[in-house]
């Protein structure tokens, strides 16, 4: 029997359907992203409760168009694809301040999840980020790597890209032979 918050969810479900946005996304009132790519568009949905400074971090970049034009520089198959902030010359974009780790979140490196790349220094992650390949729980020891979302439409499309010949450029192991760019990344406009 339907009662008043099922056919809310089932309407919320046919209007989403049709922007190509899972449901569960919006009803959770979790920020979603489309990424754009040169291979297809990747669909992520970021975990704001659990994960607010990684979050409000990669918004951020997003509002500032800071992924547009940047390469997946870094496709390790089994493993993640990483992206966010090299150019397709291989230069480094600038970024704003580290920000803390959060990788005690709760949240687990497993596949398709949403994690920030970083340097030895566990609080030095920046723009950088990538998509687990598989269950990836030996990134979750120690200090970890933040988990911050997951994709939730789209995985056929890191897979593909995860699938790419890769070659060594400019004192890089992994990188694609033919560039894969982010042609945009955009915040999808929450329904009223």
């Amino acid at each position: 029997m339907l009662n008043r918050r099922s056919f809310s969810r089932l309407a919320l479900c046919a209007s989403l359907s049709f922007a190509g946005i899972q449901a569960q996304a919006a009803e959770d009132g979790n920020p979603v992203v489309v990424l754009e790519t040169s291979m297809g568009n990747i669909t992520v949905e970021l975990d704001g409760a659990k994960a607010p400074k990684s979050t409000e971090n990669f918004l951020k970049y997003v509002e500032k168009g800071h992924y547009n034009g940047v390469i997946f520089h870094r496709v390790i198959p089994g493993f993640m694809i990483q992206t966010g902030g090299m150019n397709p010359d291989m230069s480094e974009k600038g970024t704003d301040k580290p920000i803390r780790n959060e990788s005690r979140n709760g949240l687990t490196n497993k596949r398709g999840t949403l994690a920030m790349a970083r340097t030895a220094n566990p609080h030095s992650a920046t723009a950088q980020f990538f998509v687990n390949l598989k269950d990836n729980a030996f990134l979750d020891q120690g200090d970890g790597y933040a988990v911050f979302g997951k994709v939730i439409e789209g995985m056929e499309v890191v897979d593909k890209i995860a699938g790419v010949r890769t070659t060594s450029k400019k004192g890089h192991d992994d990188v694609p032979v033919e560039p894969i760019t982010i042609k945009s990344a955009k915040l999808v406009p929450a329904k009223p």
